[in-house]
């Protein structure tokens, strides 16, 4: 497969995956349709649209109104199937790792194809993956899950590293996306699972308390 068609196919899927996810957070908050719509695009697209002007190229969206149709869709899907998804409690956050995996992969193959080196592509996939998260948890008032929470950037950052090492041992491109695409979701999956985190940073007047 050309390499061109699997970004875009990668970035279609972590696009729904992603406005799913930000429409789930916006109905959790009570907006409405419109407030929700600008969450999901704003989840969907902010990464890669982050990406696209640091790599000085058009944003990806801005070549093809179908991830604007594809955010629409998601909208629709939470609508009109809510009552089906509501049982799956954490069906959000299936969907926000999905994104978060699919726009990894995203992000590294779009940064190589521009010839920027690994630990550039690997910066960008981790940006592309995690930026849109950051922008959903802004706009729905919320502190960013990327700052306080369980894994969540460094999963992307892991991927890459996978990736890189893929790579490395010439294995094809499609394989590679499989592998770090799992990574990614199973990075993410067990450290929730496990409440696997990083450490805490605390102030001065902290650790004087606990001395």
């Amino acid at each position: 497969m050309n390499q061109d068609l699997i970004i875009s196919i990668i970035e279609m899927l972590g696009t729904f995956a992603f406005a799913i996810s930000g429409i789930r957070h916006a109905a959790a908050k009570h907006f409405d349709w419109f407030g929700g719509y600008v969450c999901g695009i704003a989840v969907a697209i902010g990464g890669g649209t982050i990406r696209d002007v640091m790599l000085s190229t058009t944003p990806f969206w801005m070549t093809t109104p179908i991830y604007i149709i594809c955010t629409a869709v998601a909208l629709l899907t939470v609508a009109f199937f809510e009552r089906w998804m509501e049982p799956l409690k954490n069906a959000w956050f299936v969907f926000d790792t999905f994104g978060l995996a699919l726009f990894t992969v995203a992000g590294i193959q779009k940064s190589l194809a521009f010839g920027q080196p690994f630990w550039v592509a690997i910066i960008m996939g981790c940006i592309t993956g995690s930026a849109g998260g950051v922008i959903r948890d802004v706009l729905l008032n919320n502190e960013p899950v990327i700052f306080h929470k369980e894994i969540y950037a460094m999963a992307c950052v892991l991927g890459g590293l996978v990736y890189w090492a893929c790579i490395t041992l010439n294995c094809p491109v499609e394989l590679t996306a499989i592998v770090t695409f799992l990574v990614v979701c199973v990075c993410r999956l067990l450290a929730v699972r496990y409440h696997i985190s990083l450490p805490i940073l605390k102030s001065y007047e902290e650790n004087n308390k606990q001395e």
